[in-house]
């Protein structure tokens, strides 16, 4: 089994055999003349729906290569958006929203639980479901996925129902700011807590303005780190505790592997030197524009992993408990930024 894309977006769960007759050549050329179009001129927004359109008419010409090019192109970006923020105001935005982050992070993931339950929902589905709405999408699906034994449809369908609401958040959350009046600092905090994935939230907050972007890519990333003592946790539950030394005899003897975020650490990085080195921080708009220019690359090949089969896969319990989850932490994270 092939785990899906830990950057968040669907990855293909199978290398298929790629034909090379002129239909895959001309996808190809396609491919690369809309990815430069969109590079030049797009918003966010645009990319990821033109991405979606693009793999559902004409169809990806290299998908068992997109999960690998997006995730590497998401991370690359990620750190370069550091060189354009100041580290102690990242420091203190992570900080800052810790003790939020453990509350709502143990609501949601009991929420999930329990809806699972009452939908009558597979209960691993339901779990990748809460933790990709709680922590950060795809990339907590992915690391979970590997301790609690999911089966590819499993992974599948709860990635899917992330992916599509982890879409509509890109385009409803900036006209939800914008009716509400919310200042950049308050929307880049809700965007961070309440998308699922970083690259809409990156997205979003690019949208919304530049203090909003630094906002929301600080506080998503430190969700983030949550995926490691959340998996840990799961997998010691999974599999028991260690009794006088030993494994519980009971449990079955598997080595517990947890996806660590290191980009995260280079993105810190780059803030620091940006921070600390003016030569840096004079080249920090062209980085950051870069920057800006690749993650519209990244949501275009994000739309692009849609694919009919995951769509055939999704059903009303996946979509009923994706969408109770998110709303809750939507709603729930808004009312105490705005009581802020």
């Amino acid at each position: 089994m092939k785990i899906p894309n830990p950057s968040g977006d669907i990855g293909e769960q199978q290398k298929i055999p790629q034909s090379t007759g002129p239909g895959h050549f001309a996808r190809i050329i396609a491919m690369i003349i809309a990815a430069m179009v969109l590079i030049l001129w797009a918003s966010p927004p645009t990319a990821l729906v033109a991405g979606i359109l693009f793999a559902l008419l004409v169809g990806h010409p290299f998908s068992h290569w997109n999960h690998k090019l997006t995730t590497w192109l998401l991370q690359i970006c990620v750190v370069l958006l550091g060189f354009g923020m100041d580290l102690p105001s990242v420091l203190r935005l992570g900080v800052h929203g810790s003790l939020f982050a453990a509350v709502t992070i143990g609501a949601t993931l009991f929420l999930g639980y329990w809806l699972g339950k009452k939908c009558c929902l597979n209960r691993n589905a339901s779990t990748l479901i809460a933790v990709g709405t709680a922590i950060c999408g795809g990339s907590a699906i992915a690391a979970v996925s590997t301790v609690i034994g999911a089966t590819e449809a499993e992974i599948a369908v709860s990635i899917g129902t992330i992916f599509l609401l982890n879409a509509v958040a890109l385009y409803i959350f900036p006209v939800i700011g914008h009716f509400l009046h919310l200042s950049q600092e308050n929307f880049g905090l809700w965007a961070g807590i309440a998308i699922h994935d970083i690259s809409s939230v990156v997205g979003a907050g690019m949208s919304y303005g530049p203090q909003a972007l630094i906002t929301a890519t600080a506080v998503k990333l430190s969700r983030t780190l949550w995926i490691v003592p959340i998996t840990l946790g799961i997998a010691l539950g999974q599999h028991g505790w260690p009794t006088n030394g030993k494994r519980n005899a009971s449990a079955p003897t598997k080595k517990i592997r947890v996806s660590v975020p290191w980009f995260i650490g280079f993105f810190l990085m780059a803030s620091l030197l940006r921070t600390y080195f003016p030569s840096i921080a004079d080249m920090s708009p062209q980085i950051s524009e870069v920057a800006h220019r690749g993650m519209v690359l990244v949501l275009f090949l994000i739309g692009t992993a849609l694919s009919i089969r995951i769509l055939r896969s999704l059903s009303w319990r996946t979509i009923v408990v994706g969408l109770i989850l998110w709303i809750f932490i939507s709603t729930t994270s808004l009312l105490v930024i705005c009581g802020l």
